[in-house]
């Protein structure tokens, strides 16, 4: 069964477009990482397909690797806000509105059958249904393609190397789980978890027998949110409260927050607002100076990839 996501394909353009500013993207580390692995197990360059895109930022990052390369996503809002982001991007890109579990079949041209090369989701996978999506994958994807599922879990401040650390995570851990959390849906568990409950192919009640358990690959990286894998994937890096209120306006905790708090959106009580401003508070409290704040901010990551037979 899908886990119950309409926060995001309920998305307009302009939201689309401030997602689009602010979520973070990802490490060119990891494109090389994935694109390596396709490669060498055989994977050729001819398309990549990119489900469950907003936005289209992954998208874009693949696109060079590729001859064609396209991107799919419920929301008619995220796919505008991609459209119009793709007009400077180095290769032409395909940006449609369908869902993980029709991968493009309502599409004209549809995607054909056994025409992908790499399919990828990227912090995404936990909103599909995955049976419907793993079922629609070994439709599109060629034998010897590569499906590559990643994704970033929430946020997290390192306590170690931010002034004051202890008391700023322990307020943002405090908010995080009485105001936030309780707004959660089953693929923010998912996530938060790393994918390790994420339905694949061989546990499916049904199992898709197109995908090669034997070759199964998972990668995780800042698994505790300690910087110990360094920043060269972009699990951790300094950011100012402001730029923590930005990444946080494109969690759809927040988002669904603010539908259970109309009056506070927006206001001097929105989640996000305060949250900010006990961040700049304690900071100051530690002697960090007006205009000068900023904490470390980690996150995990983990990488799935599989091949086709």
């Amino acid at each position: 069964m899908a886990p119950e996501e309409q926060t995001f394909r309920a998305y307009t353009q302009t939201q689309g477009n401030n997602y689009a500013a602010w979520r973070p993207g990802y490490s060119p580390e990891l494109f090389k990482i994935i694109v390596e692995h396709h490669t060498s197990t055989g994977g050729k360059l001819d398309t990549v397909v990119d489900v469950g895109c907003g936005t289209g930022q992954a998208t874009r990052d693949l696109a060079p690797y590729f001859t064609d390369a396209i991107g799919l996503d419920p929301s008619a809002g995220m796919i505008s806000a991609a459209r119009a982001s793709a007009q400077s991007a180095a290769s032409p890109i395909r940006f449609e509105v369908s869902a993980a579990e029709a991968l493009g079949t309502d599409l004209s041209p549809p995607i054909a059958d056994c025409s992908v090369d790499l399919l990828t989701a990227a912090t995404a996978a936990h909103w599909f249904d995955m049976a419907g999506f793993w079922a629609s994958a070994a439709r599109v994807v060629k034998p010897g393609g590569t499906v590559a599922l990643w994704a970033r879990n929430a946020m997290a401040v390192n306590p170690h190397e931010t002034p004051n650390g202890p008391a700023i995570k322990a307020m943002f851990d405090d908010i995080f789980e009485k105001e936030l959390w309780p707004h959660n849906k089953p693929g923010s568990v998912i996530t938060r978890d790393l994918y390790v409950d994420l339905p694949l192919p061989w546990t499916l009640e049904a199992p898709v027998e197109a995908f090669d358990e034997a070759s199964f690959v998972r990668k995780e990286w800042n698994k505790r949110k300690e910087g110990e894998d360094g920043e060269l994937l972009g699990t951790g890096g300094m950011i100012t409260p402001g730029q923590f209120e930005q990444i946080n306006e494109t969690s759809s905790m927040v988002s669904r927050w603010r539908e259970a708090h109309p009056d506070k959106a927006g206001t001097g009580e929105d989640v996000n607002r305060r949250l900010r401003r006990m961040m700049e508070s304690l900071l100051h409290e530690a002697g960090v100076k007006p205009g000068e704040e900023a904490i470390k901010g980690e996150v995990g990551l983990v990488l799935l990839m599989v091949k086709k037979r």
